[in-house]
């Protein structure tokens, strides 16, 4: 019986999915598919082509907390993310599941991305493995992750409430990652489970200043007060962006522990070219 389900929540990107979910097919994993109320052909695509995937139609798009709806309809222990445009390497899963049997404390494997035909590690990656925070119970012990590259026990991830939809989509793994690791889960980067991720090339407009957005509401939401105000006045086109929501941030705002205040602030002070 399968241990692990691979979710992806997709808008309007019918011709990657299929690719993505084609990739997927060849792993012994049911796979949750959310369509955030695409206006392309995905959902006659996918019924027709991958008759096996669970699809979960969305009236409206959710972002990222369509995700959530895929991690509740699953019945499995784990659960690893994928977008539309990526996909886990075939022995990813069976290295995974046993860490966490090993580690009942571990809430995130975050796998080594490899981008592009190139298979490039991505930028994050150092980050990653030369984590400030030191070595965790299965790996360098981190408070962040992608989350094409994610793998989850699907109770911690219910417990904390998934990703936030103030955010709504870009950035919402920070904040998902400060609430395991302040209900007391591990998250640690696992160099040998990996991930592959084919974006498209360049960027959307905006998407920059939506991540800047959702680090200040992140912030407002669990960072101390002096703190959040501070990266908001350094911020200002972020700030404005973030105000529509600010007032739905406080309300759930919950400041960190101390100690985790900490190392965040050391994550802040790591090298970018480590």
């Amino acid at each position: 019986m399968a241990r692990t389900t691979v979710v992806i929540a997709s808008r309007n990107r019918a011709d990657s999915l299929l690719r993505t979910l084609s990739r997927l097919s060849e792993l012994a994993v049911p796979v949750i598919l959310v369509d955030n109320a695409s206006a392309d052909d995905t959902v006659s695509r996918v019924r027709n082509e991958f008759p096996n995937v669970l699809l979960l139609e969305s009236a409206v798009n959710r972002g990222a907390v369509a995700r959530n709806l895929g991690v509740q309809a699953a019945r499995t222990p784990f659960v690893a993310f994928a977008d539309d445009d990526s996909w886990w390497a075939p022995d990813a899963i069976e290295r995974a599941e046993p860490i966490f049997d090993e580690h009942p404390d571990l809430a995130v494997i975050v796998a080594r991305t490899l981008v592009g035909p190139e298979e490039k590690p991505d930028p994050i990656t150092p980050l990653l493995r030369d984590s400030p925070l030191g070595e965790g119970v299965a790996g360098p012990a981190v408070l962040g992750f992608l989350a094409c590259s994610a793998i989850v026990r699907r109770q911690a991830f219910l417990d904390v409430g998934g990703f936030s939809p103030v955010l709504f989509f870009r950035g919402e793994e920070t904040l998902l990652s400060w609430d395991l690791a302040a209900a007391g889960w591990a998250l640690c980067y696992v160099d040998d489970v990996v991930a592959h991720h084919h974006p498209a090339a360049g960027r959307a407009p905006g998407e920059d200043v939506v991540e800047r957005r959702n680090a200040l509401l992140a912030a407002w939401m669990r960072r101390p007060l002096a703190r959040a105000l501070a990266a908001s006045l350094k911020d200002p086109k972020a700030f404005r962006a973030a105000l529509p929501r600010l007032r739905q941030a406080l309300r759930q705002r919950r400041e960190l522990p101390e100690h985790l205040e900490a190392q965040i602030r050391a994550i802040a002070q790591q090298p970018r070219d480590a």
